[in-house]
């Protein structure tokens, strides 16, 4: 058992690791401008600073909170509505062109008219986050709604179950693991456009980092920041599947 943990571990860590060297051989036998492109060592010495002096944990907690804000308003948002549209087709129909007409519109596109109205503050890329995460949560929970075997339903309905009830026991049952995909989704979708936005709009976050650092001449500080924060979104995905498990077991 240990051996094939191994073997999935080192199969994994295969690619980075020779990554890592080649880009540690190159940099220390000069073949690029270590200026454009910094050593590891100069990047986990970056890193070591940020994480003492606290600029790191300031930023990393700025945008995580953003997203804990934004991710959770969009889910419960596109959730609700989903279950509504799935229960009453006559809503759906009415909603659809206007949905697919939003649903076509990149997030990013609406970054100017946020900062027109909003400034720079928090709203902008609270906002931002849910325009990124509902269709995916939406369209993956409606799908799951859609989906539930209409037998089941209208054994409910003989036994007695109200419209809550049926949708409690049997529809959330049956819709869970659809659900569970698209708010995997749109957790990357927020972590995405909110970096984006960080990077137009922002005063704190790791996306403010990169821009600051950018701004400084700091391509150690850039590419640290770009590390973290895809360490961070696996990390966050990692985590999502493990609460998705747990909640599959007690469904």
């Amino acid at each position: 058992m240990k051996d094939t943990a191994w073997k999935i571990l080192m199969s994994g860590a295969l690619f980075p690791l020779s990554v890592l060297l080649l880009w540690w051989y190159g940099a220390s036998a000069g073949w690029w401008n270590t200026f454009l492109l910094p050593s590891p060592g100069a990047v986990w010495r970056a890193f070591t600073t940020a994480a003492a002096d606290g600029t790191l944990a300031e930023n990393m907690c700025a945008s995580l909170g953003r997203i804990a804000v934004g991710f959770g308003l969009s889910a419960a948002l596109a959730i609700s509505l989903a279950f509504l549209c799935g229960s009453f087709p006559p809503l759906l129909a009415q909603l659809d062109p206007t949905l697919e007409f939003l649903r076509h519109i990149p997030p990013m596109a609406v970054i100017p008219m946020l900062i027109l109205w909003f400034g720079i503050g928090e709203s902008p890329k609270i906002i931002l986050i849910i325009l990124a995460t509902f269709f995916p949560v939406f369209l993956n929970t409606l799908q799951g709604v859609r989906g539930c075997d209409p037998g089941l339903i209208e054994v409910a309905r003989v036994f007695g179950y109200s419209r809550w009830e049926r949708c409690r026991h049997v529809i959330l049952p049956s819709a869970l693991p659809a659900i569970l995909t698209g708010l995997q989704l749109g957790l990357g979708y927020s972590w995405r456009s909110l970096v984006a936005a960080e990077l137009v709009a922002a005063s704190s976050g790791l996306g403010y980092m990169i821009l600051d650092a950018e701004q400084l001449s700091r391509s150690d500080v850039v590419l640290m920041g770009i590390l973290v924060i895809g360490a961070l979104g696996a990390a966050l995905d990692y985590l999502f599947v493990i609460i998705s498990k747990a909640a599959g077991r007690v469904r």
